[in-house]
């Protein structure tokens, strides 16, 4: 159960076990995914900015907050339905909660190190991730010109 979610997180997103079929079909799974995980990020995003305002960005809070959490149920149910192909942690995993957030990404491979003991990987991937995030961040907006 746990071990085979585990080394399939810690492997990379991108590699599924036992896929079959064309790439085509593995990349329509991914796409498809991505739509419908991009609408319900902006979904969410605005009714929680509605009902919370827009002076914290609570809809973002949500929105990552909720991702972590479906992504723990995801990698705890998969294994359990039996051998599969493939396809729905194409369509779930990587589709729907990659586009969803990619937080919940975070999150878990945080956890991954914390059970490992990898307290000082734990720490630099952390700093790592905030920091080279935020300035990603003012980067793009220093080199689109924005104020």
């Amino acid at each position: 159960g746990k071990a085979r979610s585990t080394a399939r997180s810690t492997q990379g997103s991108e590699r599924p076990e036992a896929l079959s079929g064309p790439v085509w079909t593995q990349l329509l799974a991914v796409a498809v995914g991505g739509a419908v995980g991009g609408a319900l990020r902006h979904l969410l995003s605005v009714a929680v900015a509605r009902i919370a305002g827009d002076a914290f960005p609570w809809g973002t809070l949500a929105v990552n907050i909720s991702g972590a959490f479906v992504l723990g149920i995801l990698i705890s149910v998969l294994p359990q339905l039996g051998p599969t192909d493939g396809y729905a942690w194409l369509l779930f995993g990587i589709g729907i909660l990659g586009s969803y957030t990619t937080v919940s990404s975070l999150s878990l491979q945080s956890l991954q190190l914390t059970q490992a003991r990898a307290y000082r990987s734990l720490a630099a991937y952390l700093l790592l991730s905030v920091f080279l995030g935020v300035g990603a961040c003012l980067l793009g907006i220093f080199l689109a010109g924005l104020p």
